[in-house]
């Protein structure tokens, strides 16, 4: 059984023997290879079923793709109040970055999906498992769409089953701060150890103190028996998407234009917020949530267009609750 990672017709392939032997499919379905004999074209159906059909083998499209010509990353700009962000390299992070020296990668936010853009993910393995919770549940989006909002509500509806981490910071505590509140307070040298030996999901400097969320903090978590909600880059994707962490991955869409542009104004009507966001910002929002969606897309349980905080809301809560009583298809390695 396989998930599919991109759509396919074959009445558009002119490289299949038959097109009327083809099967279609989108991105996201699931199908039962049965024959995998050609190097080229297996044989799959649907598990809702109907008839079998031809569909690309993985070796024939990442030939395909691979002859698919991208643009060049945009170049990239330092400022002071950028925040960058390093991820830890426990396991196979680095695998396929090319060379025998591993270089330590740095990510500047705004161009999360440039990073990634060489990964080609065509078909992954799955298994139908028994319903169960999941031990974490991370949500991905752009900068502005509200993941924040919806993980605040979550651990307020439900404290008894939802918790969350507390950053760590190098930063010296303020006068009404206090340790383990807000942030976990580390002085330099401690993080940078700690950095060093991987023992952070990901981390990243600002007004020259260092911040971040140690891989510590969200087992911590999870031994109380609540699911640890985590708000991260989405290149963090590649460390938490395992079966130490069985995450169940919730992307967090931004709406077109102008319905984002009437959220915020409706927010600062209503005293939500204060800052009136320009055209620009919100522009931003929408177009880096459509590169994180295309890069990342492969790791999305669910996607939720967050073009009403309430509706969004509930939406959420109900897809976690259902992971408990319907059965679920994961990732093969979670299992065996």
């Amino acid at each position: 059984f396989v998930k599919c990672h991109f759509d396919y017709d074959p009445s558009h392939d002119n490289l299949i023997p038959c097109k009327e032997a083809g099967l279609s499919f989108s991105s996201g379905d699931i199908l039962q290879i049965f024959n995998q004999e050609d190097l080229n074209w297996w044989q799959a159906c649907h598990i809702e079923g109907g008839s079998a059909g031809l569909i690309p083998s993985q070796l024939l499209e990442e030939k395909r793709k691979a002859f698919v010509k991208s643009s060049p990353p945009n170049s990239m700009h330092r400022s002071s109040n950028t925040l960058f962000i390093i991820l830890s390299t426990r396991g196979p992070l680095c695998a396929g970055m090319g060379g025998k020296k591993k270089k330590r990668m740095m990510y500047l936010t705004t161009k999360n999906a440039e990073f990634d853009r060489h990964e080609l993910k065509i078909y992954e393995e799955v298994a139908k498992v028994p319903p169960f919770r999941r031990k974490t549940l991370v949500l991905i989006g752009a900068q502005g769409v509200g993941r924040r909002s919806l993980k605040n509500k979550l651990m307020v509806s439900d404290s008894q089953r939802y918790g969350t981490t507390i950053p760590f910071t190098s930063r010296k505590p303020k006068v009404d701060e206090r340790d383990g509140q807000m942030y976990s307070f580390m002085t330099r040298s401690e993080m940078e150890c700690d950095i060093k030996n991987g023992r952070f999901l990901e981390h990243g400097e600002y007004d020259g103190n260092l911040y971040g969320t140690k891989i510590s903090s969200i087992h911590e978590v999870m031994e109380t028996g609540k699911i640890c909600i985590l708000d991260v880059n989405p290149q963090a994707l590649k460390v938490l998407r395992t079966s130490e962490f069985l995450p169940y991955v919730v992307f967090i869409e931004a709406p077109d234009f102008e319905v984002l542009k009437a959220m915020n104004r409706s927010a600062i009507e209503s005293g939500v917020i204060t800052k009136q966001l320009t055209d620009s910002e919100l522009k931003r929002t929408v177009d880096e949530s459509e590169r994180i969606k295309r890069a990342y897309g492969h790791y999305f349980d669910l996607c939720i267009i967050n073009d009403g905080h309430e509706a969004a809301f509930r939406t959420l809560r109900s897809a976690v609750e259902k992971l408990t009583t319907e059965q679920q298809w994961v990732p093969v390695s979670w299992v065996f």
